[in-house]
């Protein structure tokens, strides 16, 4: 007797754990799709606007005109952001030291106050390319697990049923086996590419982190210059 093994069918025909189990998986797929293409649009322009704000700021445009078209041309991007910061502290600095008279002083507390105005923006700016990455790693690790828990389950009631009915034909185990199999499948499903795009977009990560901080060193070398010591 011919018995439909179909994807579709061994879902439907599913005991209730296993189908509980393969609705999860396809949840966590679907919001890991989700951020992945989230991240991957919102790091495509992430890295546009790095190539494009730094030849504008190394073309020698001044650093107010940069400042002043900053929200027209990189809304919150993360480069111009910790620019921003940065600057607009150099500046309150500056309206400080004109109006002090222990201009040394202020240089030297100033320098440290644009830092750390860099540091917090450059802080702010990885927690935002960063979040939900978690997720993917989660996803990633836990995923075959969950789907093998379905599997382990599936297993147990085909064996629970070949034992009540006594038939240990392939024929009576296939569907069983094959329906607790399933559960295996989506777990990969929704494990390898959550793995995959976690890897690229922490390697990702990481080299727009190490660029903005050679931007903050090199941004704090040209401001040291600019104040009095």
């Amino acid at each position: 007797m011919n018995q439909d093994l179909s994807i579709l069918t061994l879902i439907l025909n599913a005991g209730f754990v296993v189908q509980a189990v393969l609705v999860l998986l396809m949840m966590l797929s679907l919001v890991s799709w989700m951020i992945i293409f989230n991240k991957w649009k919102l790091y495509r322009r992430t890295r546009n606007d790095a190539e494009s704000f730094a030849h504008t700021f190394w073309s020698g445009t001044d650093m107010d005109t940069v400042l002043a078209g900053i929200p027209q041309q990189y809304p919150d991007s993360s480069l111009p952001n910790i620019f921003q910061a940065g600057y607009r502290e150099f500046m309150r600095t500056r309206r400080e030291a004109s109006q002090s008279q222990t201009e040394k002083i202020v240089a030297a507390g100033g320098m440290d106050g644009i830092r750390r105005s860099l540091d917090a923006a450059f802080s702010r700016e990885m927690e935002k390319l960063n979040r939900h990455l978690a997720f993917l790693a989660t996803v990633g690790s836990t995923s075959p697990f969950i789907g093998l828990f379905g599997t382990v389950w599936g297993i147990v009631n085909a064996f629970q049923s070949i034992a009540l009915t006594k038939n240990t034909s392939l024929t009576a185990v296939a569907p069983g086996i094959a329906e607790a199999l399933v559960a295996t499948a989506f777990g990969l499903i929704a494990a390898i590419p959550a793995v995959v795009a976690y890897n690229k977009f922490t390697a990702d990560l990481k080299r727009m982190a190490s660029n903005m901080e050679q931007f903050n060193s090199e941004f704090l070398n040209i401001i040291s210059r600019h104040m009095k010591g």
